[in-house]
């Protein structure tokens, strides 16, 4: 959209390609690719018209826009004709409020975390990228932000108040970094017209004492919200690059006692697999835990042995009929048996 609007100001005319015909007749043509997956004809890169980029061709490497681009007001009507497309194909429009509704952009880049497995571990701090007035349309009814970790800016709370006074709902969709959380920033949240989830990470089970301190701060002041909070929990990644036996059993443990840790404070868990899950023997225990977490009403009311055998019971291929309890009968062994059957619920504390 940054583009768009950049070549348009030029006095270009810019379009949406969805399909790679044709590419010689454009003057330029802009390839971005998000996830390193996605498949794309190599030959295609080599045309001399063509430029690109994107965290999934160079994942942590990738080179940043030009200045005058990147701070350029981004094109908001660029996706007008697909998504009008999409809608008259009987699509909800729900599933594109974000091409129709949001304004979306960075006050910030970078993150002084550094975790391994993170698109930003080049980085070791918060530095401020845009004023909002930068990507802000009024005539769009909500705000999204993209900063990689707001709460370590020194400026969190400028951005903040800058925000409340468009008077518009917004939302930091990347999360926020709960192990920053004081007395003044769970108020500034609570004062500030937020939207959906309040979305945090719980990445480390080494994070435990310093998660369950923040949570306890973040009930005292969300009293009445915690069912608008979620933590997203990493598995299926290890920090010593072995994947062994040991490390895949320490790993479900620790996926298991993150969930129910979070369950205890009534926020839901929001499971994300390491790509590395595909390479276990216990592949299936890690698509059992994000099909039972990821579905809050199904998560909350059900032990993960009542989930295995529930799904097993809708399953209609006879073949497939038993998969869903094989994976749990993998685990069910002394090591994980305080996990399988307790109902989320059920651990909720009383506030």
């Amino acid at each position: 959209m940054k583009l768009s609007g950049y070549y348009k100001d030029l006095g270009n005319q810019v379009e949406l390609k969805t399909n790679y015909k044709n590419l010689d007749t454009y003057d330029k043509v802009f390839i971005s690719k998000v996830f390193t997956d996605t498949p794309i004809d190599e030959d295609i890169l080599k045309l001399p018209n063509v430029k690109y980029g994107g965290t999934g061709f160079f994942y942590d490497k990738a080179p940043k826009l030009d200045c005058q681009i990147e701070h350029h007001f981004p094109d908001y009507h660029l996706y007008d004709n697909w998504v009008s497309e999409q809608l008259n194909g009987g699509c909800k429009r729900k599933d594109f409020e974000y091409y129709l509704d949001y304004s979306i952009g960075f006050t910030t880049r970078g993150c002084f975390r550094q975790c391994e497995f993170c698109v930003n571990k080049n980085y070791k701090r918060v530095e401020l990228h845009s004023q909002i007035d930068e990507f802000y349309d009024k005539s769009r009814k909500y705000i999204c932000l993209l900063d990689d970790n707001v709460f370590g800016s020194t400026n969190w709370k400028e951005i903040f108040l800058s925000l409340q006074a468009k008077n518009k709902p917004f939302q930091f969709k990347q999360g926020l970094d709960e192990r920053l959380l004081t007395d003044e920033k769970c108020k500034v949240l609570l004062n500030s017209k937020y939207k959906g989830d309040y979305i945090f990470a719980f990445d480390n089970i080494e994070d435990k004492e310093i998660v369950i301190n923040k949570s306890e701060l973040i009930r005292k002041h969300f009293k009445s919200k915690g069912q608008n909070i979620k933590f997203y929990v990493l598995c299926a990644f290890d920090r010593n690059n072995k994947y062994d036996e040991e490390f895949w059993i320490q790993d479900i443990k620790d996926t298991f006692e993150r969930i129910f840790i979070l369950s205890k404070y009534n926020f839901k868990p929001y499971i994300m697999r390491y790509e590395k899950y595909r390479d276990s023997k216990y592949y299936g225990t890690y698509v059992n835990l994000a099909r039972w977490c990821n579905q809050p009403s199904l998560f909350m009311n059900n032990s993960y042995m009542d989930f295995c055998i529930k799904n097993d019971i809708r399953k209609s291929n006879r073949e497939k009929m038993s998969a869903t309890w094989r994976y749990y009968e993998q685990i069910n062994n002394s090591e994980f048996e305080k996990y399988l059957d307790v109902v989320p619920k059920s651990l909720i504390i009383d506030y």
